[in-house]
């Protein structure tokens, strides 16, 4: 679920490796008069037309000034489904993990966590951790020698595994204890429920039982702590996560078409998410019977998130800004820069992830912030020092590129992620806009 290799040249490297897939012809569904970013136009509407996706929408937006809207195609392969909007509702999977990491850093802000602070302050349950001795053989362990700390939960470097890319014993302990934050469809839901934990708590003291894969603070590995951060926030702030997200985020920044359930009431905007069977698209979690429109086992802080690219680019907005949109303060500056500067443990490095998990593994030096991936220095045609983000298991993308003073999200939903290279196809659209646009 993850990464975003980001914009670069003027805007450039917005993308670089995930994906649009095969549908049914459509034509794009209303005129335009006005097109701010023809290349880019052009190339969402040779895909939807091509039958690559059904529907893209993008947000692009200078530093101070509002998004620009980019959008073709509908909400699903249906030839009467509603065309796409900037408040279409998207799955975006693990673009739930910078939000979640963002609301603990309001608590890190506030003296009520700290980076270093040993998780073992807040559940004593992991206070004596084991560390697997052959992670892809058996569930053999030795005692820890470390503990894990906030810093390490908001960077994948606490030792914990994921069921995405566990295996053999360890992915079987997982599926047991039901540690499977994640809704794919109301099939594989009906499966996975009746073993998940009930709460965010319960989820967080079950997952101390399990073996690490490796030594906290020793390597990045892809995992659940985000969801751990989560429960973190909710018992630290004395409110549910999603009452603390709602709170201190969504509602000043005016994010008003963000879910952890889609209401009935604006049902009709949630698009369709789709799998492939060779290059035919076939739908594996249509709109109408959607997992997301029943309530979650727990609001799950990796990857949880149903939102409109109009919501997304106002969160963007505020990291950009600093903290700030519309002069609505929610963290202070120097809390937004230490948030996307690189947290990484002394020694650790960041290499990018599977591209079917949403990531992307780029030329750019990177580094790690909190919940999303930061580049460490310029790149010539690429990513700016300094920017941060990351993507989705369904192919969306966001970043935020300080040097640049640019941002970006986009809208897909299909699995996997990295079908076709839609981070490149972007990039190079919408350098192709912006090379015009300068005089």
């Amino acid at each position: 679920m993850r990464h975003v290799m980001m914009t670069g040249g003027v805007m450039l490297t917005l993308l670089s490796a995930t994906a649009p897939a095969q549908v049914a012809p459509q034509s794009r569904p209303q005129a335009r008069t006005a097109v701010p970013l023809p290349a880019t136009q052009a190339l969402f509407d040779s895909y939807v037309r091509t039958g690559k996706m059904p529907g893209i929408v993008a947000a692009i937006g200078i530093q101070g000034q509002p998004p620009v809207f980019v959008s073709a195609g509908r909400t699903g392969i249906e030839p009467n489904a509603p065309a796409v909007t900037p408040d279409s509702l998207w799955r975006v999977y693990s673009m739930t993990k910078p939000i979640t990491a963002m609301a603990a850093m309001i608590l890190i802000e506030e003296g009520k966590l700290s980076l270093d602070q040993p998780l073992s302050d807040i559940y004593p349950a992991y206070k004596q951790m084991r560390v697997l001795t052959n992670p892809q053989a058996s569930l053999d362990s030795r005692p820890a020698t470390k503990p894990i700390t906030i810093r390490e939960l908001l960077t994948h470097t606490a030792g914990l595994g994921y069921g995405f890319n566990a295996k053999g014993p360890l992915l079987q302990e997982y599926e047991r204890l039901g540690l499977m934050p994640f809704a794919a469809n109301a099939q594989v839901e009906a499966k996975v429920r009746p073993t998940r934990p009930a709460t965010l708590q319960q989820f967080a003291e079950r997952a101390a039982t399990v073996p690490l894969v490796a030594e906290p603070g020793t390597q990045w590995s892809y995992s659940m702590s985000l969801d751990i951060l989560a429960a973190v926030v909710e018992k630290v702030s004395g409110m549910p996560f999603e009452r603390f997200v709602q709170t201190r985020l969504f509602a000043p920044l005016k994010m008003t078409s963000s879910y952890w359930q889609v209401p009935a009431s604006v049902a009709n905007r949630l698009v369709s998410n789709y799998t492939f069977l060779g290059d035919t698209i076939v739908p594996v979690d249509p709109a109408a019977t959607s997992v997301f429109r029943q309530p979650p086992s727990f609001p799950y802080g990796g990857a949880g998130l149903v939102m409109s690219a109009r919501d997304y680019d106002r969160f963007l907005q505020m990291l950009q800004n600093e903290g700030q949109v519309d002069g609505v303060r929610v963290m202070k500056p120097e809390t937004v820069r230490l948030a996307m500067s690189n947290l990484l443990p002394p020694g650790v490095t960041f290499g990018g992830v599977a591209g079917t998990t949403g990531g992307a593994a780029g030329t750019a030096a990177m580094g790690y912030g909190a919940g999303g991936s930061v580049t460490l220095a310029d790149t010539p045609g690429g990513p700016g020092k300094g920017t941060y983000g990351w993507g989705g298991a369904a192919g969306t993308v966001a970043y935020v590129d300080p040097t640049r003073h640019m941002r970006g999200t986009i809208m897909v939903n299909y699995f996997p992620a990295d079908k076709y290279p839609l981070r490149r196809d972007v990039a190079g659209a919408l350098y192709q806009d912006l090379g015009r646009a300068r005089p």
